[in-house]
């Protein structure tokens, strides 16, 4: 038997907790219906590239929900600290059920269907993300689990949440900044600010991990972590031109995605990677 104890000397997991819990909301709060004129407006392009975005979105975050949180919470120690990971891994689910709460308004079942049920599992940019996430996740299945793992599976939780979503989220917002989709634009921002107060949790997190370290796990977890944030950005730079090219702003997406990579950075404690150039201040 355990029983957390939140009696004890207050922290930043305290903090944490009561800044998760000010930020909850639900996907039900937002009339999605609003948008239907709106999407009326937009290119068959313009439609694929919004629907598109959103269904890979929908991706990451149920492996987050299911496989990224659950796992770091199963090895986590501090019960303060694995109750913030449970309520963010709730959230996430949220976020998930949000995309499908757009779906449903503006797309036929069978359209949502053939997106979440097919496209998802069979574009390619897509599955090496989530293979390449869900590899470190599912070093932490069993009852042993070596510090290193627990670090590196953090490292993978924060560029999952602070740098991936990032090329998925810009398209709702770029149109919300148009005037275009606005409702749709206030569920991505929800979730937006979501995702950035689970990547400097978890981020710091991994720092106080990253001590635990021996010299030498250290080099080889900085490697493993530049290497995992080249492969990751070469892909998402891929699938930014797939999503973007049609509409002509391949570029702006990925100067905000390098931007969000160095965010990530940040909050593992690392200096900036990426050369940053401006892009679309709606963001």
């Amino acid at each position: 038997m355990i029983a957390v104890n939140w009696n004890t000397q207050e922290d930043m997991t305290n903090m944490f907790w009561r800044q998760n819990i000010s930020q909850m909301w639900v996907e039900t709060e937002f009339k999605v219906s609003k948008d239907i004129a709106s999407w009326k407006t937009l290119s068959e392009a313009e439609q694929d590239t919004f629907k598109k975005a959103l269904a890979g979105l929908t991706g990451l975050d149920t492996h987050q929900a299911d496989d990224g949180m659950p796992l770091v919470m199963l090895h986590t120690t501090d019960l303060r600290k694995k109750a913030v990971y449970s309520f963010m891994a709730m959230m996430e689910q949220i976020h998930a059920k949000s995309y499908s709460h757009i779906f449903t308004t503006l797309l036929p079942s069978s359209e949502t269907n053939y997106l979440l049920d097919e496209w998802v599992l069979e574009e390619p940019h897509l599955k090496y993300k989530s293979d390449k996430i869900v590899a470190n996740y599912h070093k932490l299945w069993g009852k042993e689990a070596s510090i290193y793992d627990q670090y590196m599976a953090r490292v993978t939780s924060v560029f999952l949440e602070t740098f991936l979503f990032f090329s998925g989220f810009y398209y709702p917002l770029y149109l919300a900044g148009q005037g275009k989709m606005t409702t749709s634009g206030e569920i991505i921002r929800k979730i937006l600010l979501d995702e950035s107060i689970h990547g400097v949790f978890t981020g710091l997190d991994a720092q106080h991990l990253r001590n635990e370290l021996s010299e030498s796990e250290k080099q080889k977890a900085d490697q493993e972590m530049y290497k995992l944030l080249n492969d990751l950005y070469l892909n998402e730079e891929s699938y930014t031109k797939m999503l973007y090219d049609d509409l002509g702003i391949t570029e702006d997406v990925l100067n905000y995605v390098k931007y969000n990579g160095n965010k990530a950075l940040s909050n593992l404690g690392f200096e900036p990677y990426f050369e940053e150039r401006e892009f679309n201040p709606n963001h």
